[in-house]
């Protein structure tokens, strides 16, 4: 269970059967999951906090699709000979970047 305040980023940006295309700009963290937290919330965080999870007000008041900008971590694997390690591969669609800004990416 999460704890109050936390948000579960799961269920929306946890999309192992996403098939990665030729428009996605691809991405991997190393990330460490908190204690009782799965790899692939962790994951899934990663790919929420990083694009569309703090937009709380677009996503409510239905100015936008979240399938349009979001970011979806697509495969997670455990790092070789570390414990509690993982990759976690994020996809990001081309629409979530604003053209000819670096601090976009």
């Amino acid at each position: 269970g999460s704890k109050a305040g936390v948000k579960d980023y799961k269920l929306t940006y946890y999309t192992p059967d996403y098939e990665t295309k030729d428009t996605d700009i691809l991405a991997a963290f190393r990330v460490t999951p908190q204690p009782g937290v799965p790899p692939e919330e962790a994951g899934a965080a990663v790919a929420a906090e990083s694009s569309t999870g703090t937009w709380t007000t677009v996503w409510t008041d239905g100015l936008t699709s979240l399938d349009r900008y979001k970011g979806r971590c697509y495969h997670i694997e455990p790092v070789a000979g570390e414990e509690n390690q993982y990759i976690a591969y994020v996809a990001y669609p081309l629409n979530l970047f604003e053209e000819g800004s670096v601090t976009s990416m």
